[in-house]
């Protein structure tokens, strides 16, 4: 594929290039896999035929979302060369600046699409997930942060017409959470959820603080991608079950009987407890959810251990070590530190406004995998 000048600067970025770089075995590829489609042995093994189909569409949108590129590319560069040539109209030329940086504007939105479009597939990212908010660092000001971040998420979650179903829950007396664990059910939720893995930190002054300093404390958020029972085979013998009187808010039923459940994976040492339900069965079938979910992350993390390359360049990596996002309460900003960037409206973040950080973490995602070679 040909470079293409555009006028206002000589040639395409890096970037540009990196992906009509990556659509020129594309045309070759779509042959091949059109001629594939029609082998008799791929026809009559539906598994096969589902995954060459897939590719099949794949090559066909990342080609089609190539030539729109092109496309633009060359009307950029007709439009620099008219801007370069001058003139004496004023409102012309502003109007050809004005149509240059709409221009320019589409082109980075069509790299954009293209890289999503070149990421490698992870069938996860099509499941609901579960989401584990832990007070962290900072006492009572840790647990009352992670009942605003569980808040957050409950915003967010409605802006985007998913549902969220709560797990089970340790609340403090003063309104905070020593954790809690809730589902998302919605379309492609772990995809978009997963890049709130990790530690967040608050700055503050606490509402217990008579003196007006401001505090730091840390949360932890852990989003899992929910496992299927067939997913995952777990050996009932490999199982602890005990139980034991519920604790906390809940009403009174919850002191009572002994409802709550605390399940332990012997092999691993996970241990997963419930007491939000009023029967221990209820109790015992959403600490199993919470469970196979971990066991499954777990037994992922082990094996991309040994692989790691593609792990490199995720940043959605679930990790709790890393450090994710700042909310500074005194200068109403917060930071992703993943991609460097502040948003200084914190409050219309913590009320659920999370769609700009997740498209900007998602694009640079994608352009770590094209720069990568994935």
């Amino acid at each position: 594929m040909n470079e293409v000048s555009t006028g206002a600067k000589e040639r395409p970025t890096s970037d540009v290039l990196r992906i009509l770089e990556r659509l020129v075995p594309l045309t070759d590829e779509k042959k091949k896999l059109e001629a594939k489609l029609l082998e008799q042995t791929v026809l009559s093994n539906p598994a096969e035929l589902k995954k060459v189909s897939y590719r099949y569409k794949k090559c066909i949108d990342k080609l089609a979302a190539g030539e729109r590129l092109q496309t633009i590319i060359k009307e950029i560069k007709d439009t620099a060369e008219m801007l370069a040539a001058g003139g004496e109209d004023d409102n012309f030329l502003a109007q050809l600046k004005a149509e240059l940086a709409a221009l320019e504007a589409r082109r980075d939105r069509s790299v954009s699409e293209l890289r999503t479009l070149f990421l490698p597939h992870d069938e996860r990212w099509e499941r609901n997930c579960i989401i584990e908010i832990r007070a962290a660092a900072g006492g009572d000001e840790a647990g009352l942060f992670a009942a605003d971040l569980y808040r957050m998420y409950a915003h967010y979650l409605e802006r985007r017409g998913w549902k969220a179903e709560l797990l089970t829950s340790n609340a403090t007396e003063i309104g905070g959470f020593k954790e809690v664990s809730f589902m998302v059910k919605g379309k492609e939720a772990f995809r978009s959820m997963r890049f709130e893995s990790g530690v967040h930190r608050v700055q503050r002054v606490p509402h217990t603080e008579a003196s007006g300093r401001i505090h730091t404390s840390t949360v932890t958020v852990a989003v899992l991608p929910e496992a299927e029972e067939q997913d995952l085979y777990i050996d009932p013998k490999d199982l602890q079950m005990d139980t034991f009187r519920a604790s906390g808010k809940g009403g009174q039923h919850v002191n009572v009987t002994d409802s709550a459940v605390r399940i332990t994976h012997k092999p691993s040492g996970l241990a997963v407890s419930c007491q939000d339900e009023r029967s221990q069965h209820q109790n015992r079938i959403k600490a199993m959810r919470i469970l196979r979910a971990k066991l499954q992350e777990l037994l992922r993390e082990q094996k991309e251990a040994k692989l790691g390359a593609e792990r490199r360049v995720q940043i959605g990596t679930g990790d709790r070590s890393e450090k994710i996002r700042t909310y500074n309460f005194p200068q109403n900003r917060a930071t992703d530190h993943r991609i460097k960037v502040s948003l200084y409206r914190l409050t219309e973040i913590l009320d659920g406004d999370l769609l700009e950080f997740h498209t900007l973490l998602a694009d640079e995602e994608s352009r770590r995998y094209v720069e990568a070679g994935y």
